[in-house]
């Protein structure tokens, strides 16, 4: 990494100070100096962390201190007296106060033995991301720490999603306050997208904003505000903590989904056929199903030991089964189970492939056997709400209402913008269902079936739901959309999609759908 500022170039690479490119002399205690004043020149730095970080935490006096930071600006042609480029702040500290930016030395080496985790590959590569340090916009005053707390929690967090490269902090770190544009750091980490923001107080509010950058582009693919009052700082964390992890779920196979749909599709390679193939998979009709399939598979012939792409294949025949495209459900559903049990194989803390187990039980209409991986699901990822939205699917057939009440509005909270959240919004209905609140399940029904993409089965919902609560009409509107979308459904085929435990609840559902002809 090269840091330009003024007529310099500090090149931590090749451990060089280098004035209009002609290389200037410094001992080893100055540059380590300078490297660390640079890198955070968005804050003062103390005289204990510079001890720490330059001394290695050893005892040494202030007159140490302050003849290193002499020889420092007198390198850079800087003098005590004008404190151009390094300033004193009394009683605090040292801060380098010219602008720098981060430039690409071609050949890049961050520190030591501290290499970027993974080289930038090309559009079909698994996704990776780096962790910014935050920036202070203003005095933010004793919340300056959130703008390193935040980020550092964020990449905790992300480490656990298996699909996910994550730079490690030492290395995104170095980046503080970079001045460099999204490719130059693309190319200095190794990642296809990186994560920044800004921390800021404002009238009593602490405000933080987070952006989700494409390296490859420079494009924001996506962005979102914060703010809370001040001193709710735990609030803001679990917001951001939970809000950003259920967006990038959605937000980065959706974008990679885009740009693989920019390439000849016999050229893609395992993650962009992946991606892809997901797209289709959320359609939940019978041309996007197949096309799912065959772009799974192209993903498993390019990597057969991608685990994502086969619990893709467990979703894929799961849906066969469960929207009755075939008439072979048993085989359908030993699929569903195989391809599961093969991701399992192949990595058993990824939360997308317990969730594919999990939701192949419902097919055998086993809730209890399905909630066990749907738990564990949400264990590893408890931000990812496809599995809390499962998990409440389960709970809420199951007798446990008030449990999948908790855990799918969590998982519409996430995600508002779920490819599933229709589901999300029809598993609140069955929850009211399931308590005997008629109004409250037809209100909610009527959403679900009402939203883009919802599949017939959650139409099925909206009849049943209304016919209880004694809307006539609307089950009889929504009785004929059902028809005309597939004229074979029937009581049969609704409790094997909707395996009701409780008999009073089921014999109830039952009479509401056979009044409307089912």
């Amino acid at each position: 990494m090269i840091y330009r500022f003024d007529t310099f170039d500090l090149d931590l690479a090749k451990l060089e100070l280098r004035a209009s490119g002609e290389v200037r002399p410094t001992e080893p205690q100055v540059f380590a100096l300078l490297a660390l004043l640079v890198a955070n020149r968005e804050r003062v730095v103390s005289r204990s962390e510079i001890i720490d970080k330059v001394w290695d935490g050893r005892a040494v006096s202030d007159s140490a201190i302050d003849s290193r930071i002499k020889s420092a600006r007198r390198a850079l042609g800087d003098d005590g007296r004008k404190q151009r480029l390094i300033r004193t702040v009394q009683r605090k500290g040292f801060r380098f106060v010219a602008d720098a930016r981060v430039v690409d030395s071609g050949a890049v080496v961050l520190s030591g033995a501290a290499q970027p985790a993974a080289p930038l590959a090309g559009q079909g590569a698994r996704p990776s991301i780096a962790v910014l340090p935050f920036r202070h916009v203003g005095a933010v005053g004793p919340y300056a720490a959130l703008a390193d707390a935040l980020p550092h929690e964020l990449i905790a967090d992300l480490a656990r999603l298996h699909w996910l490269f994550v730079i490690a902090r030492e290395s995104s770190f170095r980046l503080r306050g970079a001045g460099a544009d999204p490719g130059e750091i693309g190319r200095l980490l190794g990642v296809h997208y990186y994560l920044s923001g800004s921390v800021e107080t404002l009238r009593g509010r602490l405000a933080v904003m987070v952006e989700l950058i494409d390296t490859r582009s420079g494009g924001v693919v996506w962005a979102e505000h914060f703010e809370v009052a001040i001193g709710d700082v735990h609030r803001l964390r679990e917001d951001i903590r939970d809000q950003t992890l259920a967006a990038l779920e959605i937000r980065i196979p959706l974008h990679e989904a885009s740009i693989a749909r920019l390439s000849v599709s016999e050229s893609l390679d395992a993650w962009s056929a992946y991606h892809l193939g997901l797209q289709h998979m959320y359609r939940f009709n019978r041309t996007d199903n197949a096309a799912a399939l065959a772009l799974f598979q192209q993903a498993i012939d390019a990597d057969p030991g991608f685990a994502r792409a086969h619990a893709g294949l467990s979703f894929v025949h799961f849906q066969t089964a469960f929207m009755h495209h075939s008439d072979d459900y048993a085989g359908e559903s030993l699929l569903s189970r195989q391809f599961a049990s093969r991701a399992l194989e192949l990595d058993p803390v990824d939360p997308f492939v317990n969730f594919a187990m999990g939701r192949s039980f419902w097919l055998e209409g086993d809730l209890h056997g399905s909630l066990g991986w749907l738990e564990r699901a949400t264990t590893i990822s408890p931000h990812y709400a496809q599995g809390l939205y499962a998990r409440g699917w389960a709970e809420s057939l199951a007798e446990r209402s008030v449990e999948s009440r908790q855990h799918v509005d969590l998982a519409m909270r996430l995600s508002p913008l779920d490819p599933l959240h229709y589901a999300m919004v029809g598993t609140r209905a069955l929850t009211h269902m399931m308590q005997g609140e008629d109004a409250e399940a037809a209100d909610w029904a009527e959403r679900a079936a009402r939203a883009p993409g919802a599949h017939v089965l959650i139409a099925m919902i909206a009849v049943a739901a209304h016919a209880l609560a004694g809307n006539t009409d609307s089950a009889a509107a929504w009785s004929a959309n059902v028809r005309t979308r597939n004229r074979a459904l029937g009581r049969a085929e609704f409790f094997l999609a909707f395996p009701m435990q409780s008999a009073s609840t089921r014999a109830r559902v039952s009479a509401a759908l056979a009044a409307f002809g089912f």
